[in-house]
């Protein structure tokens, strides 16, 4: 093992991660009742009042300009918001389960960006947490999955796809999204 191979592994380690810890280990599987596909029966996962509450509130911090009236409104549905968190524009946090958010001191999530709590596959839906650090950035466009963790200071470039964590401090960036490697010497 070299030694970047050890300091990636102190990296993942100090974020809270375990290489063995996916994020399929951290989302919990619901089978889908009856013979139909999950989100045809998604009234019986989730009330259709509290999605249309979250829907309506989602809505407004998509448009609205203030970022304290974005992040007050959030943690009214339930949202783990810190200070100073910046939301672009049209971003859009999960509305069945916002509460499974949370999202540290000083982060930004850029404009249209979407964080998933959720996933209505065929014979089964799946709820995960998601983290998102101190100070992280994603970029416009870009989903995150259920159950991911996103370490402090991490960038995860415009329209990717994060499908894994991301460890502390760096960059990922495709889809699915992958460490870019500095070119320094």
């Amino acid at each position: 093992m070299s030694d970047s191979d050890d300091s990636d592994t102190a990296d993942r380690s100090a974020a809270g991660h375990d290489d063995s810890d996916s994020r399929h280990e951290r989302t919990r599987s619901y089978p889908t009742p009856g013979p139909h596909n999950s989100l045809r029966s998604w009234m019986g996962a989730r009330s259709p009042l509290v999605v249309a509450r979250n829907y309506a509130v989602i809505w407004l911090v998509r448009v609205s300009p203030s970022l304290r009236l974005k992040n007050w409104l959030l943690r009214r549905l339930g949202m783990t918001v810190g200070e100073g968190v910046s939301w672009g524009l049209e971003s859009t946090p999960d509305v069945f389960w916002p509460n499974l958010i949370t999202v540290s001191d000083e982060a930004i999530i850029g404009y249209d960006a979407t964080i998933l709590c959720h996933e209505f596959l065929q014979d089964e839906y799946r709820l995960g947490e998601v983290s998102i650090g101190e100070r992280a950035m994603i970029g416009a466009g870009a989903v995150v999955l259920p159950g991911i963790e996103i370490g402090a200071d991490a960038r995860v470039a415009a329209n990717s796809l994060v499908t894994e964590d991301v460890p502390s401090g760096t960059t990922v960036a495709g889809v699915p999204a992958t460490e870019e490697r500095s070119n320094e010497h």
